[in-house]
């Protein structure tokens, strides 16, 4: 419950933190000017909104999160006159600044520092402190501010999902001055609905590259809308929206081809966007090149729409064949290889109860062990061969250790096919 009343009062702020069990802090600077008497408004209309909830509200304004937490809870509007129960420190302590004749904050707050951390704990003038405002302590919000953000307000509650669209994209169009005016673009961009009952539905997208197109944007949450597994409820309408820009990148003038047309790795990204919208961003992905020499690790997998700085990819000189197989098999497959002498080439290998014979041959490629990775410079020494049948087939193989210095019969394995 506490965390659903904090999603609604991100309408005020995106500055809220929860208090358990009850409390709820909002970090208001700044964000008053839509609400006629300012702190006082913003005050009354969360009243309000808790009222019709069936809530009973104990709102405070104070200059420090801790100062209006404690008249939130004891009441009153000045901290000097609030008891010393107030301070959140051991019950025991209180019984003792009784005992003392302390029975506010303003007693406490006439007396030295260094004797009352003698006598009551070196908790105490700190915790005093910060009640006093001598030390502010900034919040720790429940959700990360976006890097850009507009929203719209409605005096009445809007229910169709077009107009709800439509309002997206016109958020997303004044975004994108920011974001031009910054020459960067949105990587991640998030929409937030909130309903005039507090609920708060939110809509989240991610492009592969930085953009500010409303119109790819506007496909894009449609896709999001349509793959929701519970449709927008709308309920009694929503009177607010909130469009944030989240993750931003170095977005360079497009370069148009001659015909006005965009160039083909435009239509590829949209089109992935489009479907890790549809189908999850984890159900699409690609692969990224890694710095290291050993084949296994040379690859890896991330969702399409994650930005990865990547190594480049290998390529073989122009007219030789590729050095690496289009599939890879993760262990390798180990295989009873008959060779003209121990260290030598294969000549015939047995893989999957079937024998090949090996009728040319390239290698070997020898890839050492990543010792200055290891500390105790483990790992074998890889003796890689590509070779083909008789058939035409090709396949890449590698001995797993020198013979006779790092192993005395090293094994064999079949890490690839070539296409």
């Amino acid at each position: 419950m506490l965390d659903w009343l904090a999603d609604a009062c991100d309408r005020y702020t995106p500055m809220v933190a929860v208090d358990p069990p009850q409390g709820l802090i909002l970090d208001i600077t700044g964000c008053t000017h839509a609400f006629t008497h300012g702190e006082a408004g913003l005050a009354g209309d969360l009243s309000m909104r808790l009222k019709r909830l069936n809530l009973t509200p104990c709102l405070a304004l104070a200059s420090t999160p801790d100062a209006a937490l404690a008249l939130a809870r004891h009441g009153g509007g000045d901290v000097h006159a609030l008891p010393v129960e107030a301070l959140r420190i051991a019950p025991e302590t209180h019984v003792a600044l009784g005992r003392a004749g302390l029975k506010t904050i303003g007693h406490i707050a006439k007396l030295p520092t260094q004797p009352l951390a003698a006598r009551f704990g070196e908790d105490l003038p700190i915790l005093l402190a910060r009640l006093l405002g001598h030390v502010d302590v900034r919040i720790t919000p429940r959700r990360v501010a976006a890097e850009i953000e507009t929203e719209t307000r409605f005096a009445e509650p809007m229910a169709r999902t077009d107009d709800v669209l439509s309002i997206i994209v016109g958020l997303v169009e004044q975004a994108a001055g920011t974001l031009s005016e910054r020459g960067v673009g949105g990587r991640q961009f998030s929409a937030a609905l909130f309903r005039s009952d507090g609920h708060v539905a939110r809509l989240r997208v991610e492009t592969g590259q930085p953009t500010r197109d409303p119109a790819l944007l506007d496909r894009l949450f449609r896709e999001r809308i349509d793959a929701l597994a519970d449709p927008l409820d709308p309920g009694f309408g929503y009177d607010m929206i909130r469009l944030g820009v989240h993750v931003t990148e170095s977005l360079a003038p497009e370069q148009l081809r001659l015909d006005g047309g965009r160039v083909a790795a435009h239509e590829v990204a949209a089109l992935v966007d489009r479907l890790g919208t549809r189908l999850g961003r984890n159900r699409v992905r690609r692969f990224v090149p890694v710095d290291t020499h050993i084949p296994e690790q040379a690859v890896l997998e991330f969702p399409a729409v994650e930005a990865r700085k990547a190594a480049a990819w290998p390529a073989p000189e122009p007219g030789e064949p590729p050095l690496r197989p289009i599939h890879m098999f993760d262990p390798p497959h180990h295989i009873e290889v008959l060779a003209d002498v121990p260290d030598g080439p294969p000549r015939r290998f047995t893989w999957r109860r079937t024998t090949y014979h090996v009728a040319r041959h390239e290698g070997p490629e020898r890839i050492a062990a990543e010792w200055w990775t290891r500390r105790d410079n483990a790992g074998l020494t890889r003796d890689y061969y590509r070779v083909e049948d008789v058939r035409g087939r090709r396949y890449w193989l590698f001995r797993h250790g020198l013979f006779g210095s790092e192993k005395e019969f090293p094994h064999w394995y079949l890490h690839g096919l070539f296409a």
